[in-house]
């Protein structure tokens, strides 16, 4: 699935630019979370990094 939206990381407002910000020339980055699914067979592994940041 291609994400057309990016989020500036530094701004936080949004563009179609893939690379840089054309506000403030901060990264952009996608703002949609990870897809989710029930079967995921990393998801022990995200809850202890999840655990181990706090």
């Amino acid at each position: 699935m291609v994400w057309l939206m990016r989020k500036c990381t530094e701004c936080g407002k949004y563009t179609l630019k893939k690379s840089k910000c054309p506000y403030c020339g901060g990264n952009a980055s996608i703002p949609h979370p990870a897809k989710f699914s029930p079967d995921d067979k990393y998801a022990k592994y995200k809850g202890m990094m999840r655990t181990l940041r706090e």
